[in-house]
């Protein structure tokens, strides 16, 4: 990957909006992971990349996900930055299988064409 561009100095963190039940699922992960999530997520608040991402481009455009490890298992966070004020997030789950299942890649492009239509009004 080359190398990140320098975040833009921000007075104040941006505000986070959980879509759908983002919320509900973040909260169902275990504690470590759900400490880890909220580190992550303030980090993107404040203009930096999480430690472990990646662009889920199949999702919407500017959509990526942030890659969390804890005790063997994987966690995914899907959030978008680059409309509106906010950051959105579109899906919290728990990964099961190597690749990111249809439904959970579905339900986060769902989340995301929604938002789409409720910031053009």
């Amino acid at each position: 990957m080359s190398k990140p561009a320098k975040p833009k100095p921000q007075s104040k963190p941006k505000p986070v909006e959980f879509r759908g039940s983002a919320l509900e699922d973040l909260k169902a992960f275990p504690i470590a992971a759900r400490k880890e999530a909220g580190h992550q997520i303030d980090q993107v608040q404040n203009g930096r990349d999480p430690d472990d991402w990646k662009p889920m481009g199949s999702v919407g455009s500017g959509v990526r996900e942030i890659r969390i490890q804890e005790d063997g298992d994987a966690f995914r966070v899907m959030y978008v930055t680059k409309l509106g004020d906010a950051i959105y997030v579109l899906h919290c789950f728990q990964k099961k299988t190597e690749k990111t299942s249809k439904s959970d890649l579905d339900l986060g492009a769902k989340r995301y064409r929604d938002l789409v239509k409720e910031l053009k009004k």
